[in-house]
């Protein structure tokens, strides 16, 4: 597996990451045996990434993160550089808010390296800001458990490029990451090129757009079953028929040049930078062997201008995220 460095450490990591929302039933149902057999995977193709959570499943996927790694013991724990968040928490009455306190933080934390079983992360993102705290005063929670050893190295998850040069100031930034792929390119206005200014890593999540960048999209009924998709605007009906007919190009195109389209993806993805880190997700072993193999394709130029000339810019119909799930990241074009 190729190498890229994660962070202002410059801690060696592999070229695409792990997304460990798929070890909790985000997208349907999975069990430890499926899990860890992922895991493995991971292991076997040098993926050395894993992107978790502390709400994925509510611990579902530390834990499972966790268990596999016990069984394996050392050789596990030496291979893995695992990165978690915290930041979003609920009332008792299941409501949800976000939480960037020094002490929700630094609680959250401690819980998840329980689970995970080790004793330090390499690094701790705020999974969503609390917009009534300044960055500033995260930012300098978040140093406060570097110092504590508990994790290496800080970021954030969905933010501004401006806050993330406000943050940058206050303690060196290690990663942020975002949405960004074929069908979601926003992180371009600013996001994508002040990380790698700053020398900060730029995390990539749903890398394939949920299935819309594979051979294989979910099909509508499927997406009805799913909390996320159902009321996601580019998983409606109409939004989702539109968007399979549009994408034909690419997969055709991804066949001529020998290739699954979830392994172009992934690809283009890589061109974009070397600070630049795909964390795809999945529960299949055949997919994530699928994935893998994107970086083993060396786009040129020309490739990259083929695939954006089948997929240019405003293809995608329907908004990333419903109003609801626009709560919590940070826009900025």
């Amino acid at each position: 597996m190729k190498q890229r460095t994660f962070g202002q450490l410059a801690t060696p990591i592999s070229a695409i990451g792990y997304g460990a929302m798929s070890l909790s039933d985000f997208y349907g149902p999975t069990g430890d045996d499926k899990s860890h057999a992922v895991l493995a995977r991971c292991m076997d193709l040098g993926i050395t990434h894993i992107d978790t959570s502390n709400v994925y499943g509510g611990g579902m996927s530390e834990t499972r993160i966790g268990s596999f790694l016990a069984k394996q013991g050392r050789q596990a724990n030496d291979f893995f550089v695992i990165a978690t968040k915290a930041g979003i928490t609920s009332k008792p009455d299941g409501t949800r808010y976000f939480d960037n306190t020094l002490e929700h933080l630094s609680g959250e934390l401690d819980k998840s390296l329980q689970r995970l079983g080790v004793d330090q992360v390499e690094l701790l993102y705020v999974h969503r800001r609390d917009d009534a705290v300044p960055i500033e005063e995260v930012t300098d929670a978040l140093a406060t458990l570097v110092k504590s050893g508990k994790t290496r190295q800080i970021g954030f998850s969905e933010i501004a490029p401006t806050s993330l040069a406000i943050a940058q100031d206050v303690h060196p930034i290690g990663a942020v990451q975002s949405e960004y792929s074929l069908s979601t390119r926003s992180p371009e206005l600013g996001l994508v090129q002040k990380a790698s200014e700053l020398g900060t890593s730029f995390v990539a999540f749903s890398p394939v757009g949920r299935t819309l960048l594979t051979d294989t999209l979910l099909d509508y009924e499927t997406c009805q079953t799913l909390a996320f998709l159902k009321v996601n605007p580019r998983f409606q009906k109409e939004s989702l028929q539109r968007n399979t007919q549009v994408t034909e190009p690419f997969r055709k195109l991804a066949a001529d040049m020998g290739a699954s389209a979830a392994s172009i993806a992934i690809a283009w993805l890589l061109a974009k930078g070397d600070h630049v880190i795909p964390i795809p997700g999945t529960r299949s072993v055949e997919h994530l062997n699928e994935l893998a193999a994107g970086v083993d394709l060396n786009l040129s130029n020309t490739d990259v201008a083929e695939i954006e000339k089948a997929l240019p810019l405003g293809w995608c119909h329907g908004d990333r995220y419903s109003a609801g799930q626009w709560q919590g990241p940070e826009r900025y074009c």
